[in-house]
């Protein structure tokens, strides 16, 4: 039997306020807290940028690939009227989608997180200690179990 995991989202895809797409729409990308922009990627290799702002397209959607830093987007319609803006997007080396070997108790994390899953299951808050940067278990995922911390 194969090993699997869950895939991320393959692309981003933005609205508009009556739920159509934001074709066009233009998603800005900046070091979080700041309006210093901070690139972004076309795809895993981190090799090709995003154009700054990003131009979405007719289907209101874009390649979006982070690198290891905190970022906040502001998105904007078209012809450049905000629609949102949200900071602190964790962009780093996180333990989402890490892979548990049935002996490890401690994983890195980047605080801020919401919920962390193992094989697709909500874990309790009980079940786990926070401190700063790590999540430490009170038992240790099982053997080439998927960890997966959501941040929103």
């Amino acid at each position: 039997m194969a090993t699997t995991l869950l895939s991320p989202t393959p692309k981003l895809q933005f609205f508009d306020a009556n739920g159509a797409p934001l074709a066009g729409g233009l998603l800005y990308t900046y070091e979080a807290g700041s309006t210093t922009p901070l690139a972004t990627y076309t795809d895993s290799t981190g090799v090709s940028a995003n154009t700054n702002p990003i131009v979405l397209d007719s289907r209101g959607e874009a390649n979006v690939w982070l690198e290891g830093a905190t970022y906040k987007f502001a998105l904007y319609t078209s012809v450049g009227v905000l629609i949102w803006t949200v900071d602190n997007i964790n962009g780093g080396t996180f333990a989402v989608n890490a892979v548990g070997d049935g002996t490890t108790l401690v994983f890195s994390v980047v605080n801020g997180f919401t919920a962390i899953y193992i094989n697709g299951v909500y874990q309790n808050r009980n079940t786990y200690v926070v401190t700063s940067g790590t999540v430490t278990f009170t038992e240790a995922p099982p053997d080439t179990s998927i960890i997966e911390v959501v941040y929103n």
